[in-house]
């Protein structure tokens, strides 16, 4: 007898081959083809709706928030079922046993340059463990979807090497000891290593992270040792990951997978038509890497995801290269340098230069949308475009964006625009999905929690697939939200509706799939903000054959597991 049988559902399997009406049954976590008269202890009739695969999200922060938030809302509310945490080089472990003072800088760290809550961190989660074997233990039987994590290069060097993390080098035996820390973190069921040289990843203190700090000759000898551990892979993030790679990163990324012998993904590939060059510069490194027996994977976003921003707290406008320092004031010393006119024009001519790169996409602020306001002088002015303000005040956009966030004391919530929204980008983002290493992701999720809200990039991009600019068939759209990551990262029988394959379904009304707005919820350890957005037609969701939504409401249920290299993944080797 099966556990659950599905019947009349319209089945995408996950390979790119055409839907199919088909029945699919359950039983003990697997998927079953039943034959004719099998008999289910529950069943439901799923005519007209679509059967898929779960979603892989293969770059998420998820580190923190399954403690609190076992159901990684909301990435599995819109369809995912496995995600990948452990990114760009930021991780929960391995701490120091001897150094507790070592949790409190990792949490403010998170918080700086990860935009997850300080109250949070410091509330949601017991931070009880040691070795990172120890951190998978914690989430063991705890959570809902299913979740795998690299190891981050900066919990490394920070272990190893203390307070000297930053600014450092290691001496020959402290490498060797980061080299054997890695492995026995592999051997626990880490799936590689993470790491970060860009130029936007601060610590808590404004210091360059700890990775950042590292020579070659240290990632190369980390890489190596990825190599030598069965299911492994690496991920890796440069300064230029965000606009256009130098020689030196290309060399770099190459030599790193080169010596491991296994994919590295980065993230993420920024398709814009009005900067043709940047799409073949970014994947020379994929083909050389081809030539050098690695390979090099992009992940790049199918969707334009919201972002907000914000004069008064830490966001991407502190990123651009002058404004830091500026926004870094004291709010009232802040708010008389930004109603400087010489200070105004310089940080605009900063923010559109050439050192800005990706930067300069956020320096159109005719284009940004008013959202929340908190005084009175600003009243009515929530969702109307700052162009049209401007013009009414007889002010350039800039000033009269100052003035509006200088009447709320810069706590002002605003809204840019895509400039990357038009024609010419969407077909560029078509042609560049055909590459053979380019992949769909790259959300954040768990990261950046009240400025931006890329989880639902699942649901959305089915939406825009079904009914909108219809950019790839159904089924395509499918396996890259499945099998594709799936098979980036060696997953042992999932990313397919296959017989005896892991029961990781979603189910969904094709004429309804999609995203809702970004919302802004207070709902996370501390009354902390963070922005949510429901799922519109997802039916279920089951993970490992157990349903943990249901109509875009979690369940309860947490049968996800702790994928672990080696025994859930396997080796996905690049000579």
């Amino acid at each position: 007898m099966l556990d659950h049988l599905i019947t009349g559902a319209t089945v995408v399997d996950g390979t790119g081959a055409p839907g199919r009406v088909a029945d699919v049954g359950i039983r003990d976590g697997r998927i079953v083809f039943p034959g004719p008269g099998a008999t289910a202890r529950t069943s439901e009739d799923a005519t007209g709706l679509v059967l898929a695969p779960g979603f892989v999200d293969p770059h998420t922060h998820y580190d923190a928030q399954l403690f609190w938030d076992p159901y990684a809302t909301p990435s599995m509310n819109h369809g995912v079922t496995t995600v990948a945490g452990g990114n760009c080089g930021f991780t929960l472990a391995p701490l120091h046993p001897d150094r507790p003072e070592d949790a409190d800088y990792t949490r403010r760290m998170m918080s700086k340059v990860e935009g997850m809550a300080l109250k949070a961190l410091e509330d949601g989660v017991d931070w009880s463990w040691s070795s990172f074997a120890q951190y998978l233990d914690a989430l063991e039987g705890r959570i809902a979807v299913n979740a795998g994590f690299m190891v981050g290069h900066c919990a490394l060097r920070r272990y190893v090497m203390g307070a000297d993390a930053v600014g450092g080098q290691p001496t020959p035996e402290q490498l060797d000891r980061m080299v054997a820390l890695l492995k026995e973190a592999m051997e626990a069921g880490a799936w590689g290593l993470s790491t970060t040289q860009s130029s936007t990843h601060s610590d808590g203190d404004g210091a360059p992270v700890a990775s950042r700090h590292a020579t070659p000759a240290e990632l190369i000898a980390l890489s190596r040792a990825v190599g030598e551990h069965e299911g492994t892979q690496l991920e890796a993030i440069l300064a230029g990951c965000l606009d256009q790679f130098s020689d030196d990163e290309i060399d770099l990324f190459v030599e790193m997978t080169a010596a491991a012998g296994r994919p590295l993904n980065w993230n993420v590939l920024t398709i814009d038509a009005a900067v043709p060059e940047r799409v073949p510069r970014q994947l020379t490194a994929s083909e050389r890497a081809r030539k050098s027996g690695g390979r090099i994977v992009a992940l790049t976003m199918p969707i334009l995801t919201p972002m907000n921003m914000s004069l008064g707290t830490f966001c991407a406008l502190n990123l651009i290269p002058g404004w830091g320092e500026i926004l870094a004031l004291p709010v009232p010393e802040r708010i008389a340098r930004l109603r400087d006119p010489e200070v105004r024009a310089g940080m605009l001519l900063r923010a559109d230069s050439k050192e800005a790169g990706v930067f300069r996409r956020l320096a159109d602020f005719g284009r940004y949308v008013i959202g929340d306001t908190y005084s009175r002088e600003n009243e009515g002015l929530t969702g109307r475009v700052v162009r049209d303000i401007a013009a009414e005040r007889g002010q350039d956009a800039f000033q009269a964006l100052v003035e509006i966030c200088a009447n709320d004391d810069l706590r002002t919530v605003l809204w840019p625009m895509p400039r990357d929204n038009d024609p010419a980008s969407w077909a560029l983002r078509r042609e560049t999905w055909d590459h053979e290493d380019v992949l769909l992701g790259g959300s954040d999720a768990g990261a950046h929690l009240d400025r931006m809200c890329g989880a639902p990039y699942t649901t959305r991009f089915l939406g825009d697939c079904l009914r909108g600019r219809k950019l790839v068939p159904l089924e395509r759209a499918v396996k890259m939200l499945s099998d594709d990551p799936a098979r980036l990262f060696g997953l042992r029988e999932r990313g397919r509706i296959a017989e005896g394959f892991h029961a990781d379904l979603v189910l969904f009304d094709p004429e309804r799939i999609d995203a809702g707005p970004a919302t802004l919820v207070h709902d996370l350890p501390g009354d902390s903000p963070r922005l949510d957005s429901r799922a519109v037609g997802i039916v279920s969701v089951r993970v490992n054959g157990v349903e943990t939504v249901r109509d875009d409401e979690v369940t309860g249920a947490i049968p996800g597991r702790v994928l672990r290299s080696g025994r859930d993944t396997r080796t996905v080797n690049t000579r």
